[in-house]
């Protein structure tokens, strides 16, 4: 058996949160042991968000140039795949290559380990034949992967997860979307407007089946109007291959074919991989679940996907700024007692004699996780968000430690339109009990609306018994970027009175929020 080697942290699976977890102790003069199987970085900067608004970006031109007809004159628009696909290979992931992402960690301090690592008791994990015995904790940051559903035929065909269609470098004539969700619609909006024939198929009743139903019917009529077909209530059965094109086989006899197949139906992540079972955890778990400091038991914390709180790179790196929080001050204090002022340093300081090794002090060192060679996948992701956030994250509350809160968590689908959505949608504030009003405002009935013919909507959902916002919506052409207002007021209650009484500047999208607000009822 290896001799374990000594070490004041292991972290596990180096995607956005844990590459950050892993960066931010290693700076802060802690002994990092960072463990990766696949790429530093994770599914965002190689298959996920990254990528993927590269090719939205691309496609959306495309779109854009064609309105110029009834706007501007005549347009003539000849798609062309190719520079799509070397932007996504040579500037967001140097064709799928870490090295730059592994240099960073490295240069911040950190031991880097290529392999699969799982725990081997307390304390303790194995990667290879190498053991590792963390002094102050282990963290888990292995996430989630592509669910496939158990479908007879569909395991010996070369069906695409989204990596592949991240990947591709030529398009096929026609392709079929397994799943009507986020990253199904996305994805087929996109091959749209790049000229192939995309069929959406989706068991529930309607797409993006999570969020408000109005949503599904903007998501459903700018996807239709771009060529894309939409089968909602499907139940698909089994999946053949000729060898050129795949048939989706549903009930009642519905066949639909197509050149290539998308299999987007969820994500999932495999606890069984991980030696829960040598700390006493169940492995069998759909998800991790941990308590709002992101601990899941004695000397063991998750971030990411695992934790089932959302597959976004948001929570990951929200996550990952309390973890570091919580670690260093737990390393503080099994080192040097409990800190009289209740507040921990996330970067500088916190954990002095913690190894030996002086901590990265000053604020300059929050935001160091520089671009490297500037594509996304060397350090994008993590440098604009996490360098504010972990200092953030690591004052305030018990102990100087934030507890997660999910109650204003924001989500995006970047169709054209986008659609933003921040906390509870109207069926779920019913399900809890709350005293709802909804107010509703189509997006043509503000003037930049009206002037931009864009297609979209703003829903609002209150609790009438506390006078503020629980939920809201932003459909239209800067759907993201109108959601920031509703995410404020809902993270901070503002009260309904004073959102009524704000000043909205004219002529802007974000002015059909006063009306929604005047609608609530």
């Amino acid at each position: 058996m290896a001799e374990p080697e000594l070490v004041d942290v292991v972290v596990v699976g180096l995607g956005v949160g844990g590459d950050e977890v892993a960066g931010k102790l290693a700076e802060a003069g802690l002994s990092v042991v960072g463990i990766e199987r696949d790429l530093v970085g994770g599914e965002c900067p190689y298959w996920g968000c990254v990528p993927s608004k590269m090719m939205i970006r691309a496609a959306n031109a495309l779109a854009e140039a064609r309105r110029v007809d009834g706007l501007a004159g005549t347009a003539q628009v000849r798609p062309d795949w190719a520079p799509v696909a070397k932007r996504i290979r040579e500037e967001a992931t140097d064709t799928w290559d870490d090295r730059v992402a592994v240099d960073r960690f490295v240069g911040r301090g950190g031991t880097f380990v290529r392999g699969s690592g799982r725990l081997d008791g307390p304390g303790r994990v194995r990667v290879g034949d190498r053991v590792f015995q963390a002094r102050y904790g282990v963290v888990l940051g292995t996430g989630t992967r592509p669910s496939i559903p158990p479908l007879p035929g569909l395991a010996d065909t070369p069906y695409w997860t989204n990596h592949q269609a991240i990947e591709v470098e030529e398009l096929p004539a026609s392709l079929l979307s397994l799943g009507g969700g986020a990253i199904g619609l996305e994805l087929a909006q996109v091959f749209a407007r790049f000229g192939v024939q995309v069929t959406v198929l989706e068991r529930s009743e309607r797409v993006l089946a999570v969020e408000e139903p109005e949503s599904s019917e903007v998501a459903a009529a700018a996807l239709r109007a771009d060529g894309v077909t939409i089968e909602t209530g499907v139940g698909a059965e089994r999946v053949s291959h000729d060898g050129q094109h795949f048939t989706v086989h549903a009930a009642g006899g519905a066949e639909f074919t197509a050149e290539r197949l998308l299999v987007v139906t969820g994500r999932r992540a495999h606890l069984a991989e991980l030696g829960l079972d040598t700390v006493g955890m169940d492995p069998d778990q759909r998800y991790l679940p941990v308590d709002d400091r992101m601990r899941a038991g004695d000397g063991i914390w998750a971030v990411g996907d695992l934790t089932g709180e959302g597959a976004f790179t948001h929570i990951a790196m929200y996550q990952a700024a309390i973890v570091v929080a919580d670690l260093l001050d737990h390393a503080r204090r099994a080192t040097a007692g409990p800190d009289p002022s209740g507040t921990a340093s996330v970067v500088g300081g916190a954990v002095g004699a913690a190894s030996g090794v002086p901590a990265a002090g000053g604020p300059a060192s929050a935001g160091s996780g520089s671009a490297g060679s500037g594509t996304a996948a060397s350090g994008a992701v993590g440098s604009g968000v996490a360098g504010s956030g972990a200092v953030g994250a690591g004052v305030g509350g018990p102990q100087g430690v934030a507890r997660a809160d999910y109650l204003a968590l924001p989500r995006v689908t970047f169709t054209d339109p986008e659609i933003g959505a921040v906390g509870l949608t109207e069926r779920q504030a019913r399900e809890r009990g709350l005293n709802v009003q909804v107010g509703f405002a189509e997006l043509a009935s503000s003037t930049r609306g009206w002037i931009h013919r864009g297609d979209g909507f703003i829903k609002l959902v209150a609790d009438a018994d506390r006078g503020v916002l629980v939920g809201a919506t932003s459909a239209g052409p800067a759907g993201g970027e109108v959601l920031a207002g509703l995410v404020v007021a809902v993270h901070a209650a503002v009260p309904i009175s004073q959102l009524r009484h704000m000043i909205y500047a004219y002529p802007t999208f974000h002015r059909a929020i006063e009306t929604a607000l005047h609608d609530l009822r």
